[in-house]
């Protein structure tokens, strides 16, 4: 309840943790065969959800707390929080970073890698894993080549991830392609505008602050992965 998620909230808070990760439960039975014991009938609806997230972002911001991109809150002083305020924000598959690397090793079953024009993901089967650490060959099951359009919307959204703001034209000129790559995406975007969500000046995309937890719904604007449904659906909290 939403009653409960504050008093857990207020519990890890008078621990002072430096940094704190929120996530919301994702019921995956199909993948996931131990949800199956949960009947869905008992879990939050999205409403109550929402609720939730906005409760434990106003208890965190309470207790002192810096909102740091999405599902982060940081102390001030700590150095994920001055990264923010510096604009030295970074993201990966482990979520939000000091570290300005832009390559991610992998270690362990399923672990994946990340390097500036590719991804990789070794086996999750953990006796293959270890078989092949053993055999001396690299662990990995598949892996995703980038090409430069691939590299133009990871920064993109990276950016809105970290920032709540992106300049497109800038982002698209460092990839020597213009802005009107992005007229579509931005048409898209009015939707959210409208709402209040964002504010558009020029090629400038800015989430606004009260509507921080959706800035993953906006950054999937900018994914091509998703079909466009998707895209507008993308899982919030």
């Amino acid at each position: 309840t939403v009653a409960s998620v504050a008093d857990t909230v207020d519990g890890i808070a008078d621990l002072k943790p430096g940094r704190i990760a929120v996530f919301g439960y994702a019921h995956l039975p199909r993948l996931k065969r131990h949800q199956r014991l949960i009947d869905p009938a008992a879990l939050p609806g999205g409403a109550e959800r929402l609720d939730q997230a906005l409760a434990v972002h106003d208890r965190l911001v309470h207790h002192g707390y810096i909102p740091i991109g999405l599902d982060h809150y940081a102390l001030p002083g700590d150095g994920l929080a001055e990264a923010a305020a510096a604009g030295r924000l970074r993201r990966n598959f482990q979520g939000y970073t000091t570290d300005a690397c832009p390559t991610l090793l992998g270690f362990g079953a399923s672990a994946i890698g990340a390097f500036d024009d590719l991804y990789v993901q070794n086996t999750p089967d953990i006796p293959a894993y270890l078989a092949q650490v053993a055999a001396g060959r690299l662990p990995i099951a598949r892996a995703c080549a980038l090409d430069a359009e691939d590299r133009l919307r990871r920064r993109v959204i990276e950016e809105l991830m970290c920032t709540l703001s992106v300049d497109i034209a800038a982002e698209a000129a460092g990839f020597g392609v213009p802005a009107d790559h992005f007229a579509e995406e931005l048409a898209r975007l009015e939707a959210f505008r409208r709402r209040g969500i964002l504010a558009i000046n020029g090629w400038r995309v800015t989430v606004a602050e009260d509507y921080r937890l959706l800035v993953r719904s906006v950054a999937a604007v900018f994914d091509t992965y998703l079909a466009p449904t998707e895209q507008l659906h993308a899982t919030a909290v």
